[in-house]
């Protein structure tokens, strides 16, 4: 007998605008690893791949692949270790909101994260 299928993980694809800004946010201000991108050709729009800890995100310059100001909400183990992460502008509230526990950033294309502490953090 066969096994069933097994859903093995959801990536979300998020609308982006410049890849400029992508990067600056994504990589430097989230710490995120920019894995890989593809274009079809010159001067189309970019489709791309970041991670970091396990976390997967697409994005997507394609007018057709997701929908602007989109919402994601990350399980985050060391949530407040994150959140002293990288350069002072990631510690200063206009960057940065906590409300009840949960950091919502505000991304460049108008979509949001919402990280939530994972089971082994305190609330």
């Amino acid at each position: 007998m066969s096994e069933a299928p097994k859903l093995r993980q959801a990536i979300p694809i998020l609308r982006i605008f410049s890849v400029e800004k992508a990067k600056e946010f994504y990589l430097d201000f989230l710490g995120f690893t920019w894995d890989w991108e593809h274009r079809f050709g010159d001067n189309f729009p970019l489709y791309a791949q970041v991670s970091r800890s396990g976390i997967v995100l697409h994005l997507s310059e394609h007018h057709g692949d997701a929908c602007p100001g989109s919402a994601t909400m990350i399980m985050l183990q060391g949530i407040d270790d994150y959140h002293r992460e990288g350069d002072g502008s990631f510690r200063q509230p206009a960057a940065l909101r906590r409300t009840q526990r949960k950091e919502i950033a505000p991304w460049p294309s108008g979509s949001r994260c919402s990280c939530f502490p994972a089971a082994t953090d305190s609330v």
